[in-house]
Order: C-alpha cells, then sequence, then structure tokens
C-alpha cells in the first residue's frame, strides 16, 4: 500500500508565529513521501519504485561496488566500496554503514595500481616497505617482456608524470578515499570519484578530528 503517512506538505506544521493551522484538506496523493531507505554495503539487493507519471525510481537497499572516477588521471575504474569512513550529515551514518549522497567511503586501489602500472610501468606499492613486499609477492608471476619501444613510451609518460603526494601515500595501503556522488536510494547506482587535492586534505583533517574526539 502506499505510504500516505508521509506526507510533504506544511499543512500539519505551525505557523512561522508559531499558530497552529486549521487543517482544510486531507493529504493528496501528489504530497505523498517515502521512508529513508538508508542503503548499506553488502550484496547488490535494488528494487523498482514506480513513481508519479509512470517514471521509476531504483532503491539500492544493499550495494558492494561502483564506478569511481580518478579525475586527474582520467581514469575510471568499478571499483569494490570497503568502508564508510565520514558523513557530514551524522556519526550514526559511518557506524551504521550506511551510503548515502557525498559520503567519504574507502574503495579497493587494486584495479587503479593496475591501470597506473600499465600506463606508467610504475608500481606505485614499490615505494614503501610494506608495498614492496606485497609488490615482490606479485612479482614471482614472470613480467611480460616490453619491446624497447614501449619501455620508451612508458619512461616519456614517467617524465611528464605528476602525481598527488597524498594519493601516493594512500596506495600503499591498498585504500583510496572517494566520495559518492550519485544518490544509491534513487537510482540503485553508487558512483563517486576518487578524492585529490584540497578536498583530499580537507576530509583528512575531518579524520583526524574524529580520530582525536
Amino acid at each position: 500500500p502506499p505510504a500516505r503517512e508521509i506526507p510533504r506538505a506544511p499543512r500539519h506544521k505551525h505557523r512561522a508565529t508559531g499558530g497552529r493551522r486549521n487543517i482544510h484538506q486531507k493529504k493528496r496523493k501528489f504530497e505523498m513521501g517515502r521512508p529513508a531507505v538508508l542503503c548499506k554495503i553488502g550484496a547488490k539487493r535494488v528494487r523498482p519504485v514506480r513513481c508519479r507519471g509512470g517514471n521509476m525510481k531504483y532503491r539500492g537497499l544493499r550495494v558492494d561496488a561502483g564506478n569511481f572516477a580518478w579525475g586527474s588521471e582520467n581514469c575510471t575504474k568499478k571499483v569494490r566500496i570497503l568502508d564508510v569512513v565520514y558523513n557530514s550529515t551524522s556519526n550514526e551514518l559511518v557506524r551504521t554503514k550506511t551510503l548515502t549522497k557525498n559520503t567519504i567511503v574507502q574503495i579497493d586501489a587494486q584495479p587503479y595500481l593496475q591501470w597506473y602500472s600499465k600506463k606508467y610501468g610504475v608500481d606505485l606499492r614499490k615505494k614503501s616497505k610494506k608495498g614492496a613486499a606485497a609488490a615482490a609477492k606479485d612479482a614471482e608471476v614472470p613480467e611480460e617482456k616490453k619491446s624497447r619501444h614501449v619501455i620508451f613510451k612508458l619512461k616519456a609518460r614517467e617524465a611528464k608524470q605528476k602525481l598527488d603526494p597524498a594519493v601516493e601515500e594512500q596506495f600503499q595501503s591498498g585504500r583510496l578515499l572517494a566520495s559518492i556522488a550519485s544518490r544509491p536510494g534513487q537510482s540503485g547506482r553508487c558512483d563517486g570519484y576518487v578524492l585529490e587535492g584540497e578536498e583530499l586534505t580537507f576530509y583528512k583533517k575531518k579524520l583526524e578530528k574524529k580520530k582525536k574526539a
């Protein structure tokens, strides 16, 4: 049955002066609201909802992956969402691992590592001891031979390449901070972008502050 008990009309509210309103008409279908979805991390579970005008919304009840863009590198990959770390609305949404628009999440860095390695011939994990150990494990698999032309091409690319140190540092842990740009409860998708530059600095400060508290 339609959730008629959640109206978006202001008739039930007090006036700006604090006075009571006389309710002169009943609830209307076009004023109907629906319960909050509060999408969580988990095996994909999406439900279609028929809306006004025959339009469809897709309720993302559980989502565990999405397309995340690495803006400065012009690279988008489908990656797993590992954890929710910050939400400006409430810490309750972090505790319950709820996915909303502009939630700051940790995503798996592996697809970007592979792409970077292929494009620039550089393994970003080798720059730290932990990462080097992980890279050494992978190195047990024989490396594909590259022609002289390809080697020079990769070197030329790397020479022009500048990577944000804060992003590079995150690659060592195998997790990147990202922001969700889509609305999982409306579209059933959880897409976003990797945090970089000033935005990354801003959210890192927020996270450090939260740890100290």
